[in-house]
């Protein structure tokens, strides 16, 4: 696969499809692009270009922590980056649960450079911050304090950085462990403040303000709720919601986990609901 080296550090990146607008599409926490791969190409049959990447942190990309911004901005800063090196002026940017959060970083950073949002499993509510703060940052503020580098290093999902890109690991090792420390502190302080806002890294206004299209799919677990989802779509001045793709559940029993065969399943739904908000946002209805 291609990569490109997006603001000093090096992206991995496919892009689905010869023709048509281009859709950023990013999965959930910090897993690599690979399970979008099947529902990007059923987009991309119908006429578009899917751009996959790899986020910093994650997959075959560079492991780098800039403490400059929160992780979902920064990430956003480098899709925008890295659309412009593909060559790509304007987009639809989209994702799952923490590629979600780009996508909003994304429309709040760079609206310019925003034709519309595509957004599945919208995350929200104190719950969800107490859970995610802790296994994105947590962890690993305590494994380095207590151990070092080494053990960060080690960790389940740093070592399959380090796996898909050998080099990591040096990148890794070189990094002064109070600098990671500060870093991972800054992310999960940030991401702590969402608490009380209506989706987990933007305020009311700042959706307000978001007047690209936007497609919202509803999430049924206690992380990525049904009432995030209405909020979100609620604030979003031009938005269509959708809430009948995976299995509806009272609010007080939605599944603890989401359960990826179930999202899986409904790919053929989802592409459909993606690719008819497209052809709408394209002709301006």
């Amino acid at each position: 696969m291609p990569e490109a080296n997006v603001r000093g550090i090096h992206i991995n990146y496919e892009v689905i499809g010869d023709t048509g607008p281009v859709i950023a599409l990013t999965p959930g926490s910090r897993r690599p692009y690979d399970e979008l791969v099947d529902l990007s190409k059923a987009i991309a049959s119908k006429g578009y270009r899917v751009l996959l990447h790899d986020r910093r942190n994650c997959g075959k990309s560079d492991v780098f922590f800039d403490g400059s911004a929160s992780e979902h901005a920064v990430w956003a800063d480098d899709l925008h980056a890295l659309a412009k090196y593909v060559g790509v002026e304007n987009l639809y940017v989209g994702g799952s649960s923490s590629g979600a959060r780009l996508a909003i970083l994304f429309a709040i950073r760079h609206p310019q450079a925003l034709s519309g949002l595509l957004l599945w499993r919208v995350t929200g509510g104190q719950h969800a911050v107490n859970q995610l703060s802790e296994n994105y940052y947590g962890q690993y503020i305590k494994l380095a304090s207590t151990a070092g580098m080494e053990a960060v290093a080690n960790s389940e999902h740093f070592a399959k950085c380090i796996s898909a890109r050998p080099s990591n690991r040096e990148r890794l090792m070189k990094m002064d462990v109070d600098a990671f420390i500060k870093v991972m502190t800054s992310w999960r302080e940030a991401f702590l403040q969402s608490s009380s806002l209506p989706i987990v890294g933007a305020t009311e206004a700042q959706l307000n303000a978001i007047h690209s299209p936007a497609c919202l799919i509803v999430g049924n677990d206690i992380v990525h709720t049904p009432v995030t989802a209405h909020k979100a779509a609620g604030l979003l001045p031009n938005s269509e919601l959708h809430e009948d793709v995976v299995k509806k559940f009272p609010e007080e029993k939605l599944r603890h986990h989401w359960d990826p065969k179930e999202w899986r399943d409904a790919e053929p739904k989802i592409a459909e609901i993606f690719t008819t908000f497209l052809k709408k946002a394209e002709s301006g209805h």
